[in-house]
């Protein structure tokens, strides 16, 4: 991707091509560079913009306890600095809470959005499980939850064919902020329930995207939000878990393309 550059703000980011704009948001522990795939497909017909997250990469840290509006501020910060009025907006995991926030907050600037492997209504177990995590991670650091974390990602032991990706997504995390990765996974932890009741106000189109075989951004969640949105709909990917966009980038593509085409068409 080209070269970062800071806004006023003191948000990292990358931006190539010209057109309509994409802006993608990744999940907690990655950096905008895990877009690359999808940087490079988009570059050719739209701007296709990929941003750090607070508290990753080379942005500035969260405040100690951060909401999704302070993730959402910093999108509209950003698109404001780059002079965007509106865009398609592409999260994952994360990512995908911070763009259905801003959805929600500016259907003014928003186009469409795009959820990948978002995560929804947890099952009491799995809040469970994830709130452990985060009490873990903000006691010892990120370095411990690595080895757990590619194993829920990619399997265990990690597919052969899988190895490349699983290891470009373990240095992602290896290189993640502390201060900003414990901050930002504690308030991913506690947030699924944070558009519970709200999604049937989304005014824009919806895509939910998510894998087959993501336990933790399962099938179903993808369900339950596109059946609350007005012009959602929910896409399942075979055999997929939830780094899909790294590990399946020709089928994620295609999909947000179709998307992107739908609700950027005069």
């Amino acid at each position: 991707m080209p070269e970062a550059a800071l806004t006023a703000g003191q948000t990292r980011w990358h931006q190539a091509g010209a057109g309509r704009p994409i802006v993608f948001i990744h999940g907690v522990g990655m950096a905008s560079a895990v877009w690359a795939p999808q940087i490079e497909t988009f570059a050719a017909t739209h701007t296709a913009v990929a941003y750090d997250m607070l508290g990753h990469g080379g942005s500035a840290l969260p405040q100690e306890r951060p909401g999704l509006r302070d993730y959402s501020d910093q999108l509209r910060s950003l698109m404001d600095a780059l002079d965007l009025d509106r865009a398609v907006v592409v999260g994952h995991s994360m990512g995908a809470l911070v763009a259905l926030e801003f959805a929600l907050n500016h259907p003014d600037r928003t186009l469409g959005v795009a959820a990948l492997n978002a995560v929804y209504r947890r099952t009491p177990a799995q809040r469970e499980a994830v709130l452990d995590r985060a009490r873990r991670i903000e006691a010892e650091g990120p370095g411990g939850a690595v080895a757990g974390t590619i194993a829920r990602w990619f399997g265990d032991p990690v597919p052969a064919a899988l190895a490349e990706v699983a290891g470009q997504t373990r240095a992602f995390l290896e290189s993640a902020d502390p201060v900003g990765y414990a901050r930002t996974y504690r308030l991913f932890a506690s947030s699924d329930l944070a558009h519970a009741g709200r999604l049937g106000g989304l005014a824009v189109p919806a895509l939910f995207l998510t894998g087959e075989a993501d336990p933790n951004s399962s099938p179903e969640m993808s369900r339950a939000m596109a059946a609350a949105v007005p012009r959602g709909r929910a896409e399942i990917l075979p055999g997929e878990r939830h780094m899909m966009s790294l590990t399946a980038p020709v089928l994620v593509n295609a999909r947000l393309r179709a998307f992107v085409e739908e609700v950027t068409t005069p």
